[in-house]
This record gives C-alpha cells, structure tokens and sequence, in this order.
C-alpha cells in the first residue's frame, strides 16, 4: 500500500495500472465471500487511487479511461457480492422456515 502522493506522472499513472491490476483481483473475489481480502484489497487500491490524484491533473484520455474502467469492474464486483448476499439471505431464509415447521410438526406424532 502506498504511503504518500505520487511524485511523477509516471508514478501516478503506474498507481492506476495497479489500482486497475486489485479491481480485477477484487471482481474474481467478490464471488468467494473473502470479505477481509476483498476489504484489504479496496482499501489498498483506494489508497493508489488517493495517491496519483493529484499527479494526474489535468487527466489526459489514457487515465480517464483507467479510470472509468476500475469504476465499471467496481460496479461489477459490488453486484456480485450484492448477489450473493441476496442468495445467503433467501438459505437463511429457507434455514428459518424448514425450523419453524420441524418445530411446528415435531409435536405430531401418528
């Protein structure tokens, strides 16, 4: 993770490239349910972000497309762990009701 801004342009534009490098990483562990790797992950990539900022103005074209396509694999990562938070729910969902009604017939005994 990186420290302090960026001191060149190159420095700056090589923080992007890893920045997007972690959103692909981030897009393939949304689907595991790592949370601590995938909040160690956007944290450092954040911090690469914050860093080449303010080397990076003016935003020429290359850095704007770097840019727009970390957002773009961030939306995707966001709605895959959406989806599988939305599937461990309606498990739990299905856990709760298959309880209820063991307890619900376990007192029926023929």
């Amino acid at each position: 993770m990186r420290n302090g801004p960026a001191g060149t342009r190159e420095e700056a534009a090589a923080a992007l490239e890893r920045a997007l490098q972690l959103s692909h990483e981030l897009l393939q562990l949304a689907d595991t349910g790592e949370a601590e790797r995938v909040i160690s992950l956007d944290a450092e990539r954040l911090s690469l972000i914050k860093s080449a900022r303010h080397a990076l103005t003016p935003m020429n074209e290359k850095d704007r497309a770097v840019l727009r396509e970390i957002a773009d694999l961030n939306a995707r990562s966001l709605g895959r762990m959406e989806h599988r938070f939305r599937a461990k729910c309606r498990d739990m969902d299905m856990l709760a009701a298959g309880r209820r009604a063991l307890r619900a017939y376990s007192n029926h005994r023929p």
